[in-house]
């Protein structure tokens, strides 16, 4: 017994899959939504996750915008992006530490210091401080520091 066309509304043409098949790698390629929120990630966002990786709430805020420039010009914005929205990428919290305590560009095409005498590695020395910085009146070096 031969089977029964049924009827359909809809039939695909050649342009239509073709169409569709291209909709589907592009959106497969544009990344979203993780290209809009790293569009959304401005300062005050990266200083509170630096913050936070830190684990100190004293972080400035100057600092932060030109390290957050220096990981956007490496071309991790989006990876930034994913880690501020709770992504476990514990290869870059890493670098974003180092960056501070550092205090040095994490762009490895740039020889800037982002901060010298606020670098964290000087609160984590507290046996020392930056050279050339002036640590009190004439002769402070003489007694022992206290406690």
């Amino acid at each position: 017994m031969p089977r029964a066309k049924i009827p359909s509304q809809y039939s695909p043409t050649r342009r239509h899959l073709l169409i569709g098949g291209s909709a589907a790698a592009l959106a497969a390629f544009a990344q979203w939504p993780g290209a809009a929120s790293a569009a959304e990630l401005d300062p005050e966002r990266f200083l509170a996750l630096s913050e936070r990786l830190t684990r100190k709430d004293d972080l400035s805020g100057d600092i932060a915008t030109a390290m957050l420039e220096a990981f956007k010009a490496t071309g991790r914005a989006d990876e930034l992006a994913s880690l501020v929205d709770g992504t476990d990428n514990q290869e870059l919290a890493n670098e974003i530490v180092a960056a501070w305590y550092s205090g040095v560009s994490p762009d490895p095409d740039s020889n800037d210091v982002l901060t010298y005498t606020d670098a964290l590695m000087w609160q984590a020395m507290s046996f020392t401080k930056p050279m050339g910085y002036c640590g009190g009146a004439m002769g402070y070096w003489a007694e022992p520091p206290a406690g």
